[in-house]
């Protein structure tokens, strides 16, 4: 009788132990349909999340356009004029060298911010839309373009 009950238990663990070992883990055809289920999720979210990204660029272009503006101001302010062409938006870092020599010159700003494609920002004076244009030429860094090519400048 004792030996009965020995193999009867050891049975009955055995197969409690083939179902939990089966549980655990997930069969092929249910990771095929996890697989699948992630990719048409990424299919939908992907490209919009690249759309945000390349708005948040020409937003961020805007802004720096703006803010290059204003110091651009306060130093017409400090001293009669804007820096001319040669001397650049690098008058609003340190005091410029060539002619014409700023009177009151103090810094503008801290640093030269670059366009959010790695550029530097584009100055004209005088500007073609303005007294000054500040200009980034957009993702393709080529003048004119649509969408996130398109300039990006201080007459928008």
């Amino acid at each position: 009788m004792h030996t009965s009950l020995r193999l009867t238990d050891l049975h009955a663990r055995a197969s409690a132990h083939r179902r939990s070992h089966r549980s655990r883990g997930f069969t092929l055809i249910e990771l095929m349909v996890i697989l699948v289920i992630i990719g048409v999720l990424a299919a939908l979210i992907v490209p919009n999340v690249l759309d945000r990204a390349d708005d948040a660029r020409v937003t961020a272009a805007r802004t720096d356009v703006n803010n290059l503006m204003q110091a651009l101001r306060l130093y017409r302010l400090d001293n009669q004029a804007f820096p001319s062409t040669e001397q650049g938006l690098e008058a609003l870092v340190q005091r410029p060298t060539t002619a014409p020599a700023p009177p009151n010159w103090r810094p503008y700003i801290e640093r030269l911010p670059t366009d959010p494609w790695g550029r530097p920002y584009r100055y004209l004076n005088p500007g073609v839309h303005g007294p000054v244009d500040v200009l980034s030429l957009g993702a393709d860094g080529q003048p004119g373009g649509e969408g996130i090519n398109a300039d990006i400048g201080s007459w928008q």
